[in-house]
């Protein structure tokens, strides 16, 4: 496997917080150095409970790169905790319930969210990820609408 990213990548490289407990929470059923060696070429990706401006779906891991590229402006994450997984063999699923936190780039303020990911592993590799989270946490570390916290 070749690396994809370089370990300070701010979201998925291998010493990220979100590498590191994905990592752990697909343990023994995937192969990867960082979290994009974790997805098939022809990975989709959907956003089911999302912001705003984020796309709802998104196909191939090439996107998934593009799209995750200037994650590092917005957010700095440093931990990642509160990892429960459900696995359903037989559909080759797993759900992962996580929690981030870091803080906002553009504002200072913390950011604490929650998420569900839903995803179908094939080959060892990511073929399907289903991902639901916390808008408002977003928004709070964002400073969403601006007149929110005045």
């Amino acid at each position: 496997m070749s690396k994809t990213v370089s370990d300070d990548t701010p979201l998925v490289g291998a010493n990220s917080p979100f590498f590191r407990i994905i990592k752990e929470g697909l343990d023994g059923l995937v192969d990867g150095e960082d979290y994009y060696d974790l997805l098939a070429d022809d990975v989709v990706f959907e956003y089911v409970i999302t912001v705003p401006g984020y796309p709802r779906r998104v196909e191939g891991r090439q996107r998934i790169i593009d799209l995750y590229r200037d994650y590092g402006d917005y957010v700095k994450l440093h931990g990642a905790d509160n990892l429960r997984v459900h696995r359903d063999r037989e559909t080759s699923t797993v759900v992962l319930e996580y929690e981030v936190h870091g803080t906002s780039v553009p504002t200072g303020r913390p950011y604490d969210n929650r998420f569900v990911s839903v995803v179908t592993i094939q080959d060892r590799k990511v073929v399907h990820w289903r991902d639901y989270l916390d808008p408002i946490a977003v928004f709070d570390a964002q400073g969403w609408p601006q007149d929110h916290h005045s």
